[in-house]
């Protein structure tokens, strides 16, 4: 992710990790800002705003409920930029009803699904799964 890119070919980024959870939850974000920076054009502030929010639900999500690990993929295209959390459960991810008392969560799954163009999951062959979220740039 050095240097400026011109957008003629798919922008890619990958990191694999497992560890602390706050702490990867922070490096991944940290690494989806370096990403969404080093595009040319790079993405409106809202754009990057949207891609650390779900790059941040997608890995909490999998650290949570997938294992506790994950493996992070970043690409982009003129016009949208993906994000891809792999993690080794083969649990889908559901919608449950938000804790509005604020300690069992349920907000990420809405939110991804609100904030992307599109939401696909893929299963693993072998086991697990990767969720892909789509971007409009």
């Amino acid at each position: 992710m050095n240097g400026t890119r011109n957008i003629t070919a798919p922008a890619r980024a990958a990191v694999a990790v497992e560890g602390d959870h706050s702490a990867l939850i922070h490096d991944a974000r940290q690494a989806s800002r370096a990403f969404a920076a080093a595009l040319t054009p790079a993405p409106g502030a809202d754009a990057t705003d949207n891609l650390l929010l779900v790059v941040s639900e997608l890995v909490t999500n999998s650290l949570r409920h997938g294992g506790g690990r994950y493996t992070l993929a970043l690409a982009a295209d003129p016009d949208c930029m993906t994000v891809s959390v792999s993690d080794p459960s083969a649990e889908l991810p559901h919608e449950r009803t938000p804790d509005l008392g604020g300690i069992g969560g349920g907000f990420g799954w809405h939110m991804v699904n609100h904030l992307a163009d599109r939401v696909t999951i893929v299963a693993n062959p072998g086991s697990g799964k990767t969720v892909h979220a789509r971007l409009l740039r």
